[in-house]
């Protein structure tokens, strides 16, 4: 049956969780593994592909084929990961990852899931967000809503405070940084102003201690441990638990026996890290989150006096390093009552519950991070829309020809800050044809942009002389087609099925492993079993090995194997039950009636076990599954109409 919920989902660099609303309170899922987060971490072995612990927990001995931090990669044009002579793009991995969210929230609640919110980082552009609705879609959900992580975060911060306040949210998860203003009250969450740094995470505080122990054991050894990919990987394991380590204690000990070999034999690697040393390697670091803090609280016109609550969002802000600074700059102690690793995905679900309507009397005003326009004459940057505007919004300018007889125009769409047009981001281009020849300045053409309430853009341009338009969703290189992601869909669909076929096989040789040990260890206690029984449940188990040794037997073969031997097992009980009864009769002291019934117990729990295991006894649910600049562009094709027409109004738009 398809549940009505909509799952929230964080989606995150190096970890990600997934909320649902249960009895009106936003609740985290437990994964199949029993965690409450999830690594983002894919991996390729010889016949199978892992995600999430499994895929972390053999990164070590698998490094080529291991694959982390994709989420610093999504909206790259061109970025794919190749495995064995197969090509993925960041949004086929992250699917995969969003894929294994679906199936253990599915396991969890026991009904099947279709639709999602997902969130990104405030500062993520348009390419980054339509990249993550079109991985979402590719592994099987309907995603409602792109949301920022920030804005969620408050949600769940302010789901039972009704009171007036302005917030202000650090988020430094694993790979990327925002922070965002946001203004509280009656169920209404407005962000004011947003601000961040997408290649700033947690990621960069462990490279900080790969660098540090990589060069010291090189000016001691002569040995670059990073051109190792397996010491490189464990170098990476032992960074991360060091500044796990780090965040409530202040000296650490790192440990790489056999890290590498020389001529002369096995190196070890050891070495003691302060806080006050892990600190001082990373300080260019934690000041790269002053300026955007401080941007945004210009950006929305407050002082820092003006914050009532500083919220903490992102297991890096677990460094202690990062709440004095926070303090440092705002003034205010940041809040102890949110988890920083679940807040994000608690936010998710309850938007999730507002668009399911399972949630009432609560609002979310959110923004657009960057500003929106075009390239005009000259090669600059006309913004249409400035960044912070609440969305959903839409605004439209009127631009002119910058040329005699020009029967088209080109609509480039950037997105940023910077005033040269090829300094910020192309989302897209698009022409509009069909103009009638005129004299340069005189056509009127309005170019429109909206924004939707995921952060998508929409972009369309009109000859308000002829009514020729035209229009496009902006995409940019990284967006999928229709057709795109129905292919993808449908292979993930297709691991999906071989997932849960693996899973089911893995099921039933655990049973029968189980139910084999049993039956040797009957057999070994219990000599006077007949010959014929014996020999019924020898052939049994041997029938048993061997379907669980054939590969192309499935789950049925080895659970149908399974119930055979598990009715010769009762056969050994019916014996010892009847020589018991046998020996009473006939006399036999308490004692010896006694040991009879225990032996007779042995079966039974056997006989037990194995039907458990034929009739698909396995794991409790949710904890099953396997380890498991062009120069042609400068002299734009558009002109101001309003330097041409010495209008001053502002009315009539600028030239593009």
């Amino acid at each position: 049956m398809t549940s009505n919920k909509i799952l929230g989902i964080d989606l995150g660099t190096t970890n990600s969780a997934f909320a649902v609303m249960e009895g009106g309170d936003p609740e985290i899922i437990v994964n199949s593994e029993g965690d409450r987060t999830t690594p983002s971490i894919v991996a390729f072995t010889d016949d199978e592909r892992l995600v999430g612990k499994p895929a972390k927990n053999q990164a070590i001995q698998n490094p080529e084929k291991t694959i982390s931090s994709i989420k610093r990669h999504m909206g790259e044009e061109d970025y794919t990961v190749e495995i064995e002579g197969e090509e993925y793009t960041p949004e086929e991995i992250s699917a995969m990852i969003l894929q294994k969210i679906k199936r253990d929230a599915e396991e969890y609640l026991g009904d099947d899931l279709e639709r999602a919110v997902i969130t990104v980082p405030a500062y993520f552009s348009d390419r980054q967000r339509q990249a993550t609705k079109d991985a979402g879609e590719i592994a099987g959900f309907e995603v409602e809503r792109i949301i920022n992580e920030p804005t969620a975060a408050s949600m769940a911060y302010g789901l039972e405070d009704d009171a007036d306040q302005t917030v202000l949210v650090y988020d430094l998860g694993g790979g990327t940084f925002d922070v965002s203003i946001l203004d509280l009250g009656g169920g209404v969450y407005e962000v004011v102003a947003t601000n961040g740094d997408n290649d700033l995470g947690g990621d960069d505080w462990d490279h900080a201690i790969i660098d540090w122990l990589a060069e010291q054991f090189e000016a001691e050894h002569g040995v670059d441990l990073r051109e190792d990919r397996q010491a490189l990987q464990r170098l990476k394991d032992a960074a991360e638990e060091a500044k796990i380590e780090l965040s409530s204690r202040k000296e650490t000990e790192i440990n790489l026996p056999f890290i590498t070999a020389t001529d002369d034999g096995p190196i070890h690697l050891e070495e003691s890290m302060t806080r006050a040393k892990f600190e001082s390697l990373t300080s260019d670091l934690i000041e790269r989150t002053v300026e955007p803090t401080e941007q945004a609280l210009e950006d929305a016109g407050y002082d820092k006096g003006d914050i009532d609550e500083v919220l903490l969002v992102g297991g890096s802000t677990r460094m202690p390093q990062v709440a004095d600074k926070v303090e440092e700059l705002i003034g205010e102690e940041p809040q102890k009552n949110v988890n920083p690793d679940e807040a994000v995905a608690l936010g998710a679900a309850i938007q999730g519950g507002v668009l399911g309507g399972e949630v009432d009397d609560v609002v979310l005003l959110d923004v657009t991070p960057l500003s929106l326009g075009i390239e005009v004459k000259g090669g600059l940057f006309e913004r249409l829309i400035e960044k912070n505007t609440t969305i959903p919004t839409e605004e439209s300018k009127v631009f002119t020809t910058a040329a005699d007889n020009q029967t088209s125009v080109q609509v480039r769409v950037f997105q940023g800050e910077r005033e040269l047009a090829e300094k910020n981001e192309l989302l897209g281009e698009f022409h509009l044809t069909g103009i009638p020849p005129a004299p340069a300045g005189t056509p009127q053409i309005e170019v429109g942009f909206s924004i939707d309430e995921n952060g998508i853009v929409n972009v369309s341009a009109e000859d308000k002389g002829t009514g020729t338009s035209e229009e496009i969703t902006i995409e940019g290189g990284a967006g999928l087609s229709d057709d795109e992601i129905d292919r993808l869909q449908e292979e993930a669909e297709e691991h999906a099925e071989e997932d849960q076929q693996r899973r089911e096989r893995i099921e039933a040789r655990n049973s029968a492993e189980a139910a084999i040990q049993r039956a040797e260890t009957l057999l070994e206690e219990n000599e006077e079993v007949d010959d014929e029984i014996r020999e019924s449940v020898e052939s049994a188990v041997e029938d048993l090995e061997e379907t669980i040794d054939d590969e192309d037997a499935d789950a049925e073969d080895i659970e149908a194997a399974t119930e055979t031997l598990s009715k010769e097992l009762q056969e050994i009980g019916k014996q010892l039950y009847q020589d018991a009864g046998a020996g009473a009769a006939g006399g036999a002291g308490p004692g010896a009636g006694a040991a009879g019934a225990g032996a007779a117990g042995g079966p039974g729990a056997a006989g037990g076990a194995g039907m458990g295991g034929g009739m698909g006894g396995g794991p409790n649910p949710g904890a099953g599954g396997p380890d498991a600049g062009d120069d042609e562009y400068v002299d734009a094709d558009f002109e101001d109409v309003e330097d041409e027409s010495g209008d001053d109004d502002g009315d009539d738009g600028d030239d593009s």
